[in-house]
């Protein structure tokens, strides 16, 4: 098996290499696959990020959003990362940060680094799908992303400082008809938000 070949291929489908696919398209056992991308790791053309699943090192734009789901398929982007993409927020987390009902959890590599926080599944919603070069992934509203940021703060005993937050970048409408379905105070810290901070509508 030409391994050098085979990743190279790959690089032009996807940027994720999964053992266990490999071993059903290629009729191998997974040990072998799992043996053969470890091999291809030390030299450079893969990298492990976790269980079974290996990214192609040859993909040059790889952003690693592909993983998301495919991580966790209940899942979307949300938090500093959408806060930041969407120019509410000037920190550049290092890492994608992304919600989840399910399993919280961390993968961490070179080329990607992904954090899953827990949210209760009342409040999974508000994400739209995106595409990428090799696959989709869920996104949060910028709203939404304000809203999980927020109620996650909260319920760790962070201090939130909204006022170094760029709301104007937020749909006031959108904003508060969202924050109606949280907890009472992560809703009452938006209203006050808001009402601190003169929030420009789309088209004004």
């Amino acid at each position: 098996m030409d391994w050098v070949r085979l990743i190279t291929d790959r690089a032009r489908v996807s940027g994720v290499l999964r053992v266990d696919e490999l071993a059903r398209q290629l009729n191998l056992s997974e040990p072998v696959v799992g043996n053969a991308l470890r091999r291809q790791e030390k030299r450079g053309l893969v990298e492990h990020l976790g269980k079974k699943i290996y990214i192609n090192r040859l993909v040059p734009d790889f952003s690693g959003r592909e993983l998301i789901n495919m991580l966790r398929p209940e899942a979307y982007l949300s938090l500093e990362t959408v806060l930041r993409d969407s120019g509410v927020s000037t920190q550049s987390p290092i890492v994608l940060t992304c919600v989840t009902p399910g399993r919280p959890g961390e993968f961490r590599a070179k080329s990607a680094a992904l954090v899953f926080r827990r949210i209760s599944k009342n409040l999974f919603w508000g994400f739209q799908e995106k595409r990428t070069r090799y696959g989709k992934y869920n996104v949060a509203d910028p709203e939404k992303a304000l809203l999980d940021w927020v109620y996650l703060h909260r319920q760790e005993g962070s201090t939130i400082h909204t006022d170094e937050l760029d709301l104007q970048r937020l749909d006031r409408g959108k904003l508060l008809q969202y924050a109606a379905r949280f907890p009472i105070p992560v809703r009452q810290q938006i209203v006050e938000a808001v009402a601190n901070f003169n929030i420009v509508q789309p088209g004004a």
